[in-house]
């Protein structure tokens, strides 16, 4: 029920509210709330048990009244007065105003009866806000407080997280929680990763691999090496996203707030005319109007209206976090609701990400042990996928790489370096173009390499110094579809995404085949950074709302220009984590799909919840004006429905499994 950006708490301390009116979570100051309205609760009772047994003088019955608005005035009057010294009505007001011209005219028991009414809306929306938020703080409880540390002697003892450095070996027992980002030493063990990733399955551990902290160890021990201090475990920043995530604002809820920031003043007014004039040009009666005046003041409160969208965006981020969906706020949890095409890059995103070499054709004077050693030589500078899967074959080949002087990265083409005294190239199609070397004999053996779905790597010597270039052989790298990708595909068209479209920098007949495989709309191969930008600006002309899924990285350009920015397979990556919009931390395309329809849920819900304040509100309105309504029934009328809205936005806390 808070109004707009009114907050009945000092502004130093909004920031961590978590209360009733305010959000506040003060520890102490809350139970005090907690007491003060179950004493003006009792108070009330006592005033009608009063009243109903015609025990002693109405001067008592009013005292009991009278005590019962001062006990629950604390959910009142802090933001009342504020908003007065402001100028700027907001909810609290209303009701103090209310609450007072009903006290003017005799109506005691009504008016205690609407400051503990308003109390108890607000102790819904707190109680709402902290059930909402309650998976964030579960998340800071999941690492533990203290690791075990290997120390100089080789014994170990107990150290609080943060004081240990990194590189330092911690042991984590079976069953127990890791404390900290690091890469497994010693043992192997199957570790429950849902906390982080929000996968169901144990994930297999071995010396070499990553684990996160707060995730859970199964049946083995392990001895890890710390790689990140304890505030910089991808826990951590999870933690801070999904705060900041929290206090942004969507823009459905910019927009309550503006409507609620206009409508206050004027509901504020109109029950001022409808106090002054009957009495003052139409004969009407004072009390009688001031009394309907008061009503309207209270029916018009737009509370259910101001909360149905925070609650319901708390509730909808909660729910996907929970899945291993880092949404980072509200506007990107609508954008993801409207989308109508999705921009995906093949590698590690339709694809496993792990290429290998599954072929060498070595043209003649030149062998295939050559190619593979000048190739090796190239790319072990290389960080690309293609090039790490070139230089681990020459590791399984136990094929020593020759030594590369001058190295350059080719943007988009490949890489080139001088070997044995001559300058020599590894790169794509294109690249072998752009320098002449193509034959008919290179091009029917690419023809051959592509149609299958792979990628090429051409190895050969560039042209220098009036010497003219070679091809000295060509590498078949093959890269596995994501068993899932076909499924996933399927659920994205039947979220409602009219287009998915493959953006990749491999040749045009491999991404034309994986595309075919996986039920891909379009495929577009051969484009450069600039290209990709291009294409996604073309789809957002087309189709207005586009997401481009990438690795966060290499696709950023991309990523940016798009409505919405996804990361896959964030867990543990910092540069996915902080670039997109969306991070889902497994490497799981249908992910996507469910995360579009959790969006969506939550947008029907807030509609459904504006449409139902706002319905709700237009009926007692005319009620009120009409003289049909009181105001026991215009604050239970308000309660309700905040209590509704509240009831209704907590639902999307449920992540629904997909329909099959």
């Amino acid at each position: 029920m808070n109004d707009s950006n009114e907050h009945s708490c000092d502004q130093e301390t909004a920031a961590s509210c978590d209360h009733g009116s305010c959000g506040c979570d003060h520890g102490g100051d809350q139970r005090w709330e907690n007491r003060s309205l179950a004493l003006s609760g009792l108070l009330i009772g006592a005033g009608f048990i009063v009243r109903w047994a015609a025990f002693g003088p109405p001067a008592f019955q009013t005292a009991l009244f009278a005590a019962a608005i001062v006990a629950g005035g604390w959910f009142l009057l802090p933001g009342a007065w504020r908003a007065l010294r402001q100028l700027r009505p907001n909810i609290a007001l209303l009701m103090v105003i209310a609450v007072i011209g009903a006290a003017l005219i005799g109506e005691w028991a009504e008016a205690a009866t609407v400051v503990f009414l308003f109390g108890i809306a607000e102790w819904l929306e707190g109680w709402a806000d902290r059930r909402a938020d309650r998976a964030t703080r579960a998340l800071l409880e999941l690492a533990p407080d203290t690791a075990r540390v290997r120390e100089e002697d080789g014994r170990f003892s107990e150290r609080r997280v943060g004081e240990v450095a990194l590189g330092a070996i911690v042991s984590v027992q079976s069953g127990q929680r890791i404390p900290l980002d690091g890469v497994v030493t010693r043992g192997e063990s199957a570790v429950n990763q849902a906390p982080i990733t929000g996968e169901s399955v144990p994930v297999e551990k071995a010396p070499g691999a990553t684990v996160f902290a707060g995730t859970i160890n199964g049946q083995g021990s392990l001895e890890i090496e710390v790689t990140k201090a304890a505030g910089d475990t991808t826990l951590a920043k999870i933690i801070r996203l999904v705060e900041q995530a929290q206090a942004q604002k969507a823009p459905t809820q910019r927009f309550v707030d503006t409507f609620a920031r206009y409508y206050t003043p004027l509901v504020t007014l109109a029950a001022l005319l409808i106090f002054l004039v009957p009495p003052l040009f139409l004969g009407g009666e004072w009390n009688v109007w001031l009394y309907r005046a008061c009503v309207l003041l209270i029916i018009a409160c737009p509370c259910a209206l101001v909360i149905s969208t925070p609650v319901s965006i708390v509730a909808g981020l909660t729910a996907l976090t929970r899945r291993g969906v880092l949404v980072k706020g509200g506007a990107h949890l609508e954008t993801l609701a409207k989308l109508r095409a999705l921009a995906v890059d093949k590698t590690g995103t339709i694809t496993e990400g792990k290429p290998r070499v599954t072929d060498v054709t070595a043209f003649a004077p030149a062998t295939a042990d050559e190619v593979v050693r000048i190739a090796a030589a190239i790319d072990e500078n290389s960080s690309h996928p293609l090039a790490q899967a070139v230089v681990a074959y020459a590791e399984e080949q136990k094929i020593r790489p020759a030594k590369a002087d001058n190295y350059q990265s080719q943007l988009g083409r490949g890489a080139d370096a001088t070997i044995d005294g001559r300058p020599c190239f590894v790169g794509n199609h294109r690249f072998a173009h752009e320098l002449g070397v193509c034959t008919p004999e290179l091009e029917r053996r690419l023809a051959e390499i592509e149609k299958s779905g792979q990628s090429v790597v051409i190895v050969g010597h560039r042209p220098h110094a009036g010497e003219s270039g070679g091809v000295l052989g060509v590498m078949a790298v093959g890269d596995a579809v994501r068993p899932k990708a076909k499924d996933a595909i399927a659920a994205l068209h039947a979220v409602g995404v009219a287009k998915v479209i493959m953006l990749s920098g491999d040749n045009q007949r491999t991404v034309d085949h994986i595309a075919r495989a996986v039920g891909i709309d379009e495929a577009r191969g051969d484009l450069l950074p600039d290209d990709k930008v291009a294409a996604v600006t073309q789809l957002r002309e087309q189709h207005r709302f586009v997401a481009m899924v990438g690795d966060g990285v290499n696709d950023a350009p991309a990523m940016a220009t798009a409505n919405l920015g996804i990361a896959m397979g964030a867990a543990g990556t910092d540069a996915a984590i902080e670039t997109a919009d969306v991070a889902l931390m497994q490497d799981d395309l249908g992910q996507i799909a469910e995360a579009i329809r959790h969006g969506q849920r939550t947008l029907r819900t807030i509609r459904v919840n504006i449409t139902f304040s706002l319905g709700l509100k237009a009926l007692f309105l005319g009620l009120a004006l009409a003289g049909h309504t009181s105001l026991w029934l215009a604050i239970v009328a308000d309660t309700g429905a905040t209590l509704l809205v509240v009831a209704n936005s907590l639902r999307l806390l449920r992540v629904t499994p997909s329909p099959t």
